[in-house]
């Protein structure tokens, strides 16, 4: 049976939600503005699921913003609107051990916190449609916060990869982040494990002469360079998992976007597949998205207002 949630929100903009009997609380300081869900729209999406035998499931950072993880493009709220810094790029990353050493510094201050945030309803929710309803054939996930992992998605491709490994760019090593976690603490004893702000990698800023001693290692197997298992921008999806997820869309019978602009391409190139082999196509997104002129269904409503509604 399809599990309900109680959602209860307080005056500090805190969301609590009640799963098997334990409580979850996020900020949705990172939510952009939105009106309430209709019953017309959450029948119209239950239709659309409905009408499928297997619906593939592609996520993206609006459905995390819900546990406290900002995102890019949002207005008014996400990382672009509110600061001129942008992601590191591949290419800058592997050429300065400068850029290397900064990256790794903020990102060392920001893991605690990261790596403690919690699934919110729509993570459960599409854990429920998976494995409860048998309603998904995988869930495809811009994010690299395994959130979805956490909620206990079984099915989940990272499209982007994840925060939570790190690998090597000259040899087969891979750690855990954690593992690396304790590395990078006992290498900088000194540094403070403390900031105000988070990015959707887990970015943060801190003390620029904390950034200017950080020490890193380098791979533990063959002495090259080490970067989070994150598809960064500037580089490219691996083609095997591009090829996959194109095999996914073609054996499924529908795909359903949430939370997601659709602006990178690594993204929308599903949208376009899909289009072309005449999978219908829902999006569930708070703003325009670069698929909507593809979609037979557009809700511009917050996920996390209409996916645990569905079978309740």
């Amino acid at each position: 049976m399809f599990r309900c949630y109680c959602i209860l929100y307080d005056r500090c903009h805190t969301l609590s939600v009640f799963h098997r009997g334990r409580a979850t609380y996020s900020s949705l300081a990172f939510v952009p503005k939105h009106d309430p869900v209709c019953e017309d729209e959450i029948n119209q999406v239950r239709d659309f699921i409905n009408s499928s035998k297997k619906t593939l499931v592609l996520t993206g950072a609006g459905i995390s913003t819900e546990s406290g993880i900002p995102d890019y493009r949002s207005e008014g709220v996400g990382l672009y609107a509110r600061s001129s810094r942008r992601p590191v790029q591949y290419n800058d990353f592997v050429r300065s051990e400068a850029i290397r050493r900064r990256y790794w510094a903020r990102n060392f201050v920001g893991w605690p916190q990261f790596s403690s945030i919690s699934p919110n309803a729509t993570h459960y929710a599409i854990r429920n449609l998976e494995l409860d309803l048998n309603r998904i054939s995988y869930v495809i996930t811009q994010n690299v916060d395994n959130l979805h992992y956490k909620a206990g998605s079984q099915k989940v491709i990272e499209l982007h990869g994840t925060a939570y490994r790190v690998m090597c760019l000259s040899c087969n090593f891979k750690m855990k982040r954690h593992k690396f976690q304790e590395i990078l603490s006992e290498m900088n004893p000194g540094v403070q494990l403390r900031s105000d702000e988070m990015k959707p990698d887990g970015d943060v800023e801190i003390r620029e002469e904390d950034m200017e001693s950080f020490k890193v290692p380098s791979c533990f197997n063959c002495g090259g360079i080490l970067k989070p298992d994150i598809v960064f921008f500037g580089d490219n999806v691996p083609k095997e998992r591009v090829n996959f997820i194109k095999q996914q869309i073609s054996t499924s019978d529908s795909l359903l976007v949430l939370g997601s602009s659709l602006s990178v391409f690594s993204g929308f190139r599903f949208i376009l597949h899909a289009s072309e082999l005449g999978k219908p196509i829902a999006i569930i997104n708070i703003g325009e998205t670069r698929g909507d002129k593809y979609a037979q269904l557009k809700i511009e409503k917050k996920c996390g207002d209409l996916l645990p509604r569905l079978y309740c």
